[in-house]
């Protein structure tokens, strides 16, 4: 059964805000109180955050859909909707986030690094907070916005310090196995170790991790065998240990050889892989004639400008050498590393003229078509109940006045030309009239109630009750005796 999972797709989808509500405020005496409709709550967020007790992505294996809540509708009485909650979802320390098209989006390293893969849409806008001195009484509210939907790939690439490299069975697993407490799986059949494996080793004051990863073959930056998977977990170490076999069975092979093709497979990838740091570790020269074989080579890679070591890791020959000089080079490798710096937040406003939209013209069907993009029109309208009149006609005033209407006119649209609003593949597409009606207009000036013009019952009644003593009055003012 697997139990170590290194790239897995997501599929995070944030939550819907709640829509606001429209009610009027009602109580004895009081019929049309006034509105009192609250707004709706916010839908929640999808948070990945690196959490360091967590070294797999085996979870998102098995559950690769996530949805965050979704936020409450607002109620009347100016009751506001309940905020949904945000999913937070741990992953692994050195988990690279990408787009499907394998454009980085975050590289999450640290504990505690977060990054929102789903932002939760708004919660729209109950009456009551649309109301103004204009619009006394709406008669609508916003719609909450739908929570963003993405998917994304997560990939997972091994923080260590130094990255044991080599051909399959070259002893790695063994190796490992001996410089720090780790217990990988160790067979003599090739590709033993299908995962990465991580130990901790003490040199002296120096602590440091090593990565026993899969084994490299040729074409392994190509992906054959588990070259990808292999390479994905080299990048991020500090120091490359070349693992060489003194003592294989294959009649083909040989050190030189060996490490001649694992450069060659380092320089393919690139990454920087081939200016790091490396040592080179002679292995297994207890068995018979892997002594004589590391004698031989020794001086060949010496002249070739590596530092060399000697070790058995069955015999335990070589071992303390090895470690206090990789503690060097990683010593070395921390100390050239800049410093680093607690993330800044960068503001970067709008420049004074950008209006916040664009119109294009487009022809479909011979017949043309104008395109409105923008931030906030595409929002307005994903707020907008197309069911009510009076949130059409505010809609068209919100439009109006953020200039879309003269945008148009100055693209050439005219009475009934085609206006779409949005993306091609999610758009609101309407007639356009330069009036921007919308059928609101029917309802009086809009924002107006004309509910509240007419007299209350009470109120009414007390004026009739003034005006027939006022008569009564008048009647006995001009009463004439006899």
């Amino acid at each position: 059964m697997t139990t170590f999972v290194d790239r897995v797709e997501l599929h995070a989808a944030a939550g819907n805000g709640g829509h606001g509500c429209a009610s009027v405020h009602r109580e004895k005496f009081k019929p049309l109180g006034g509105p009192d409709g609250g707004n709706g709550g916010r839908g929640g967020d999808v948070i990945l955050v690196v959490d360091q007790d967590v070294t797999t992505l085996l979870d998102y294996h098995h559950s690769p859909h996530r949805k965050a809540t979704n936020g409450q509708p607002g109620a009347g009485d100016n009751r506001e909707g309940k905020n949904g909650q945000d999913l937070v979802l741990p992953v692994p320390d050195g988990t690279v986030v990408l787009d499907k098209q394998g454009n980085v989006l975050a590289d999450l390293v640290g504990q505690g690094t977060t990054f929102v893969a789903g932002q939760g849409g708004r919660g729209g806008l109950g009456n009551a907070a649309l109301a103004s001195a204009r619009r006394k009484a709406p008669g609508f509210a916003l719609l909450g916005e739908p929570g963003e939907t993405r998917d994304v790939v997560l990939e997972l690439k091994t923080v260590a310090d130094v990255a044991l490299v080599g051909y399959p069975s070259a002893g790695k697993s063994s190796l490992i196995s001996v410089l720090s407490a780790a217990k990988p799986k160790i067979a003599d059949y090739p590709f033993t170790t299908l995962v990465p494996n991580l130990g901790v080793v003490t040199a002296g004051s120096t602590v440091y991790t090593v990565a026993d990863v899969p084994g490299l073959i040729p074409g392994a930056s190509q992906g054959r065998g588990l070259g990808l998977e292999f390479l994905r977990h080299v990048e991020r170490c500090s120091v490359l240990v070349h693992v060489l076999d003194t003592a294989t069975l294959e009649s083909d092979r040989d050190p030189v050889s060996d490490l001649d093709v694992i450069e060659e497979e380092l320089r393919q990838y690139g990454a920087g892989l081939e200016n790091r740091p490396r040592l080179v570790v002679l292995n297994k020269i207890d068995v018979p004639d892997g002594q004589d074989l590391a004698d031989l080579v020794r001086p060949d890679l010496e002249a070739r400008g590596y530092r060399v070591f000697e070790v058995s890791a069955v015999a335990h020959k070589g071992l303390k050498e090895l470690s206090f000089a990789l503690a060097e080079l990683v010593g070395a490798a921390r100390a050239a590393k800049p410093k680093e710096e607690a993330t800044r937040i960068v503001i970067r406003p709008k420049a004074v003229d950008d209006s916040g939209f664009t119109v294009t013209r487009e022809e479909i069907g011979g017949e043309p078509l104008f395109r409105v993009r923008g931030e906030k029109p595409e929002r307005w309208v994903r707020q907008t109940d197309f069911n009510n009149d009076e949130a059409v006609g505010y809609l068209a005033d919100r439009l109006s006045r953020l200039g879309v209407e003269d945008e148009l006119m100055k693209a050439g649209a005219r009475s009934g030309d085609g206006v779409a609003i949005g993306p091609e593949e999610n758009a609101v597409v309407f007639d356009w009239e330069p009036t921007m009606q919308a059928g609101a207009e029917m309802l009086g000036r809009r924002g107006e109630d004309h509910r509240l013009e007419a007299p209350r019952p009470a109120a009414q009644r007390r004026k009739d009750r003034e005006a027939e003593r006022d008569e009564a009055q008048r009647e006995y003012d001009d009463f004439e005796p006899f």
